[in-house]
């Protein structure tokens, strides 16, 4: 592919996607495909066995938002969105960093709606996913924009022009027609699921449909595609983490594709991911579950008015606002929610901390197991 390949110059031959029959026959490949589908299908019999599995949208969740932002060098701190996811406030009012987080967990869970309604991935779906991202009304890029991907200004060679995606007159509609077909066409293209994911993930980014943000609305896709594909119940795989730790190895392998058609070792790197992933928020997920029980014991033993419910808000953020319990006391009364929150703290099953001029109450047993 190398004779094909001019980093300068739009990648107008980026080989359409097919069957990969070599790919799916490999004995590697296959070794490995084993193990991530086993490690896959043990998180969410977890993710399942939580009390309500939507609670993790504000922790595993919004792990993943922060660390997806953090892969495009965008930094927000766990202070920042935890507030606030607490507060639920106006984005508006979150600095620039917390907003493009929360944008990515909102696009993420509208996918994951949409998804579940339609069971289909369509380039409506893609876009809306895009426009959330990046709080635009812009769909493709234009056949003369000049995008380019360049080396960020801490690497060597800064700025270099490292990859030019395709560009024409309807070169993108061609190249995205081939990859929603590949994506959901399962009569034409019998390949592996997980191994589709990997394939498809790669042209995405290769073909890179927008001016900006094809990054997030690639990791995006993968949870979508998992959730399509009933391997995972919710899209809550942590697996930006893994890609941010390996960063270099992440850019190296997909640039292996593009200039030596090097696909073994990309689909071992991402296969590896899910496989790393999966262990690692299955973990987390028992973590919570343990932790979950013991607080319930002891708030109960404690706290005459400690429930179930009680127990699994504590559980659903980091950060509380009274009147978030209040709401499950029936209380309204700030003096008595103050009451209440008061014997929390004392039992130290939540620890007040003041941000400016608000106090939330802190999980600190959930934020241990999250900064893990």
């Amino acid at each position: 592919m190398s004779d094909k390949f001019d980093r300068n110059q739009p990648f107008n031959n980026l080989p359409m996607l097919k069957s990969f029959e070599d790919i799916e026959n490999n004995p590697e490949i296959l070794k490995k495909l084993v193990s991530t589908s086993r490690a896959l299908a043990s998180v969410d019999g977890k993710i399942k066995r939580l009390p309500n599995p939507l609670m993790l949208v504000n922790t595993i969740a919004l792990q993943e938002a922060k660390t997806s932002t953090e892969i495009e060098n965008i930094f927000t701190t766990d202070d920042e969105l935890y507030k606030a996811i607490a507060e639920n406030i106006e984005e508006s009012t979150a600095n620039f960093a917390t907003k493009e987080v929360i944008k990515y967990r909102e696009a993420l869970w509208a996918g994951y709606k949409t998804i579940s309604e339609s069971q289909i991935i369509d380039l409506k779906t893609i876009i809306n996913i895009y426009q959330q991202v990046k709080e635009t009304t812009d769909g493709l890029r234009s056949p003369q924009s000049r995008v380019v991907i360049r080396r960020g200004e801490s690497e060597f060679r800064a700025g270099e022009i490292i990859y030019t995606p395709p560009r024409g007159e309807l070169i993108l509609e061609e190249y995205l027609d081939n990859f929603l077909e590949f994506l959901n066409d399962d009569s034409k293209f019998s390949i592996d699921p997980l191994i589709k994911m990997c394939i498809s993930h790669y042209q995405f980014e290769a073909i890179h449909p927008f001016q900006d943000g094809n990054g997030r609305t690639g990791r995006i896709l993968n949870l979508l595609f998992l959730v399509k594909k009933n391997l995972l119940s919710h899209p809550t795989l942590y697996l930006s983490k893994y890609i941010i730790n390996h960063k270099d190895d992440y850019y190296y392998k997909l640039s292996g594709v593009t200039q030596r058609g090097a696909w073994k070792d990309w689909i071992m790197y991402m296969l590896d991911a899910v496989e790393n992933t999966s262990l690692m928020t299955s973990r987390l997920i028992e973590e919570i579950l343990d932790q979950m029980d013991a607080s319930f014991e002891y708030g109960k033993k404690h706290l005459k008015w400690y429930t179930k419910e009680i127990n699994e808000t504590l559980f659903s953020q980091p950060y509380i606002k009274p009147k978030i319990i209040g709401s499950f006391l029936g209380k309204s009364s700030r003096t008595t929610i103050s009451k209440y929150m008061g014997e929390l703290v004392e039992k130290k099953l939540l620890i007040p901390k003041r941000i400016g001029v608000e106090v939330f109450y802190l999980n600190n047993d959930l934020l241990r197991i999250l900064g893990k």
